[in-house]
């Protein structure tokens, strides 16, 4: 046990045997402070300049071309300065910048670049140019994509505003953070990281339905706790409120009928089973189906043949004992002869001319008495 607390020992003496200290290796300096670029303090570029050209476009919509031909003056003053030339092109529509040999500071570009983007989002020149400054950063949400109905998205846009503008008014005095809603983005401005991640925040849980009222107490109370050194390192848990839980309540689904497509030419019916079977062969393969099916038909042929018996014995001729009787009865031996003389004696009178029988009021016929 002695030996192994020695080796620890003396491998945590020779832990540092061949560090040297460095310069930044002081407990004075801030490593998170932004430090400015001056060539007093001995920031120089390699060569006095920059060795490649960068540059960056951006476009911008129709009804900011006015405005920015009133203001690129501005603009290009405060780019010069740091060594950044600018062109504004109002045939394509597009803002450019890029570095020139007058450059000293390398991040001066991504500065412009930032400059031009709240430019062409509605952002007025005064407050856009202070993103030049070292302790200025922006963020730009896009919050178009995060609600997909129109109608939704633009209410819970409305909702971030506020009642003239109330609540965008809350949010920037509790981040300290210029805030812009602009179409389909969101345009945040602010000289501290942390302004800005609580204002993408709010935005972000805003289009997804959360009300930003929340957000504003939750920081309202933090802002009042951080007034107090003895709370410093506890936990606020306790003192902030606790956002409502979504409730996934199922809804009936609707069922919506596919709308069948009209066709000019008659449909055909689908196989039946037998037809199926028939086409794959399973019918004849099937003995069950078959027994079925010869059970069937014998069924059906001795029905028939009880139907034809049955129609046969209604038209069936007489008995032969009634037959027989018919035929002994005695038959006429001709043509009635008395009948056959009257017509011929009527016939001859016709002839002869005497015709008392047809004339009004002969004796024969007989006269009428009243």
């Amino acid at each position: 046990m002695n030996t192994e607390s020695a080796d620890e020992e003396t491998q945590q003496k020779n832990h540092k045997k061949y560090r040297k200290d460095k310069p930044w290796d002081n407990d004075d300096i801030d490593h998170w402070k932004i430090q400015p670029w001056s060539t007093e303090d001995g920031d120089e570029l390699p060569g006095g300049h920059l060795l490649e050209e960068s540059s960056f476009a951006t476009l911008f919509p129709k009804y900011r071309e006015s405005y920015l031909r009133s203001v690129w003056p501005v603009v290009t003053k405060h780019l010069d300065a740091v060594g950044i030339s600018c062109e504004l092109n109002l045939i394509e529509g597009s803002m450019t910048v890029r570095t020139t040999k007058k450059t000293k500071d390398p991040y001066s570009i991504l500065k412009a670049r930032d400059l031009l983007k709240l430019l062409s989002r509605s952002i007025p020149v005064a407050q856009a140019i202070k993103i030049l400054q070292d302790d200025w950063q922006c963020d730009i949400v896009k919050i178009g994509g995060l609600v997909r109905n129109k109608e939704r998205f633009v209410k819970r846009r409305q909702r971030l505003v506020g009642p003239d503008g109330s609540t965008l008014k809350a949010l920037e005095l509790l981040t300290e953070c210029f805030v812009l809603v602009q179409g389909n983005t969101v345009s945040i401005m602010g000289n501290t990281w942390k302004g800005l991640k609580q204002a993408r925040r709010v935005v972000v849980d805003c289009m997804k339905n959360i009300h930003p009222v929340y957000h504003l107490k939750r920081l309202m109370i933090q802002k009042e706790l951080e007034k107090d050194p003895a709370l410093k390192e506890e936990d606020w848990s306790r003192f902030l409120p606790q956002f409502p839980k979504k409730k996934n309540v199922q809804r009936r689904k609707v069922k919506v009928k596919a709308k069948k497509s009209y066709t000019h030419y008659a449909q055909t019916r689908p196989p039946r089973k037998i037809d199926l079977q028939l086409d794959s062969g399973e019918y004849y393969f099937n003995d069950t189906q078959k027994k079925k099916e010869k059970k069937r038909f014998e069924q059906a042929e001795i029905s028939k043949q009880k139907r034809q018996a049955k129609e046969t014995s209604e038209y069936q001729p007489p008995p032969k004992t009634q037959r027989m009787s018919n035929e002994t009865e005695p038959k006429s031996s001709g043509p009635d002869l008395d009948r056959l003389k009257d017509r011929i004696a009527k016939r001859d009178k016709a002839k002869s001319g005497d015709l008392s029988d047809f004339v009004q009021g002969s004796s024969k016929r007989g006269t009428k008495t009243r």
